[in-house]
């Protein structure tokens, strides 16, 4: 596998943009992140643009539909699954002309849930979750690493940039804790045991990285994302929410302590997602991360040679200006770890 497409001053976005207007987003993303360009999501847009409707309409040979409790496993790709497939297909035409208007950017992230979080949330026929069926569970990843590998194929195609995937899991500490709820809203499905959800993630995670030739990023913005689990997957870098972490000690201490020390980029969350009430000044936003590093016994060099700076999580809620400033500040922080590493 190549080398990782990110280094000292390089920042990125987690990936949601707000608005509707892919022109727009992806002109903003590729002129102010061109070294790891986030492929821009917009969810305000609705059914099939949200991030499982997004990616449902990556799957191979799978379908879904929207029904009153959300997406459900369908017979034949209906209307709501083809939304899914316009709107993609219409991102990708705004992201090879800003590409071509700016030059391409030296590498593009895209985004899509991963393998639990996409399970969980939608239902087989029966009303029960995809992961609960072991052949379902299997179909739906071997399904989605073929269309995320496409999808990426595409991309690189479009832009001339090199490609990384980022595997979205917001649900993964609930599916390993066992607090979703079942259909009936009175019981909770099973934890599934950490060993059977590193393998399903280790086994898409080799696959998309040999097949993009690019380290892959796994993303949990949890107070306590499964930092070990991620890096006994393979993750190349793990992207959290440096702003929630608060006292990080024992444990979990030694995880990220770990990880960082075998070589694991952590994709720090820094920049608020939505206009902060108070002034946002650099350094003030740097805090968390200066903390950490010294909380794990590191040297500030380490966060200009083993994190990548972004917002705290997608900016869908944000407005115009401060999506604008977010990404500023979040370039800045690249800038400023350098600095500190120089010092």
């Amino acid at each position: 596998m190549s080398d990782a497409p990110w280094g000292p001053t390089i920042a990125t976005a987690i990936g949601s943009m707000p608005g509707a207007d892919p022109v727009e987003a992806a002109r903003t993303v590729v002129g102010e992140l061109p070294d790891l360009t986030p492929f821009p999501e917009l969810p305000g847009r609705g059914v099939g643009a949200d991030i499982l409707g997004r990616t449902a309409g990556l799957l191979v040979d799978l379908a879904v539909e929207v029904v009153p409790s959300g997406y459900r496993v369908a017979s034949r790709p209906g209307r709501d699954h083809q939304r899914a497939i316009d709107l993609m297909r219409w991102d990708l035409d705004a992201v090879e002309q800003a590409a071509a208007e700016a030059g391409a950017p030296r590498a593009v992230k895209v985004q899509a849930a991963g393998p639990w979080t996409l399970s969980a949330g939608i239902e087989l026929h029966r009303g029960h979750r995809v992961l609960t069926d072991q052949g379902a569970l299997r179909d739906f990843a071997e399904s989605l690493t073929e269309g995320l590998i496409a999808h990426a194929e595409q991309v690189a195609a479009r832009t001339g940039a090199r490609v990384v995937v980022q595997l979205d899991e917001p649900s993964l500490p609930a599916v390993l804790a066992g607090s979703l709820p079942t259909p009936s809203g009175y019981g909770k499905v099973p934890a599934v045991p950490e060993p059977d959800a590193q393998r399903v993630l280790a086994e898409m995670i080799e696959n998309l990285a040999a097949a993009t030739g690019s380290p892959v990023v796994v993303h949990c913005c949890a107070v306590r994302p499964p930092v070990a689990l991620l890096r006994r997957a393979g993750a190349g870098a793990i992207a959290l929410d440096a702003t929630r972490l608060g006292d990080v000690s024992g444990s979990f201490a030694d995880e990220l302590g770990e990880a960082w020390e075998e070589g694991t980029t952590l994709f720090l969350g820094l920049v608020p997602s939505t206009a902060p009430t108070g002034e946002a000044r650099l350094r003030r936003v740097a805090q968390p991360a200066f903390d950490l590093a010294s909380r794990l016994g590191f040297a500030r060099r380490a966060l200009a040679e083993r994190s990548v700076p972004t917002p705290t999580c997608g900016l869908a809620g944000a407005t115009p200006a401060w999506t604008r400033r977010a990404i500023s500040l979040t370039r800045d922080l690249a800038n400023l770890f350098a600095d500190e590493a120089e010092q």
